[in-house]
């Protein structure tokens, strides 16, 4: 199975495979899902605990809870690191998780604690400045495609990716942010939005 057609099903394996739909599975990734775990219930065990609280809350700086559901609401940590286990290759995890030390070295070294404790906004602040060292980064390149390595992707904008992603392919994201008709629609590409509405949601996983 290529890597693209791993993540089409780690989406759906950790945001429930059971009742999804406009999700066109082949044989080959059928039998994948049925042959492994829940990672819902039964979740990946690559990061430290430190690390997964960290990944949880920079992912719901992210992508916050509001008036519509959060990234944590949406189980988006898991699919985080779900797919830094199972999809990275080991030069983009090494990159990740060297990301996730840079992060606390930085919190160590501007304010003598621990990522985990900071305030919200100082915890922006460092998310802010990776954001700004990355700013010349290809990842940002208008028109950019989905390359077929992160390798060459700072840390901030894979977790940015996975967390966009995990988010709005996950029924949460679909259904309670962007909008979601389950019958066929045909297609436009000119049709106005309002100022508040939201876009629909292409697709939905679980």
């Amino acid at each position: 199975m290529n890597r693209r057609d791993f993540l089409h099903c780690a989406a759906v394996l950790v945001s429930g495979a059971s009742g999804f739909s406009s999700v066109a599975l082949s044989q080959e990734q059928r039998d994948f899902i049925a042959s492994r775990q829940d990672y819902v219930k039964s979740p990946v065990s690559l990061f430290s605990e430190e690390q997964r609280e960290m990944c949880a809350i920079i992912c719901e700086h992210i992508i916050p809870a509001t008036d519509t559901p959060g990234a944590i609401d949406a189980n988006v940590p898991s699919f985080v690191e779900l797919m830094v286990s199972d999809w990275y290759t080991n030069s983009e995890r090494s990159v990740f998780l060297a990301g996730l030390s840079s992060v606390e070295q930085r919190s160590q070294q501007h304010h003598q604690q621990s990522f985990a404790v900071l305030d919200g906004e100082d915890q922006i602040q460092i998310l802010k400045e990776l954001e700004a060292s990355a700013a010349d980064s290809v990842w940002y390149a208008p028109g950019r495609r989905s390359s077929e390595t992160m390798n060459d992707v700072p840390f901030i904008c894979q977790i940015k990716e996975l967390t966009t992603f995990g988010f709005f392919t996950s029924k949460l994201g679909a259904t309670g942010v962007l909008r979601y008709n389950p019958m066929p629609m045909r297609f436009d590409g000119a049709i106005p939005l309002e100022e508040d509405d939201s876009s629909w949601a292409f697709q939905i996983v679980g």
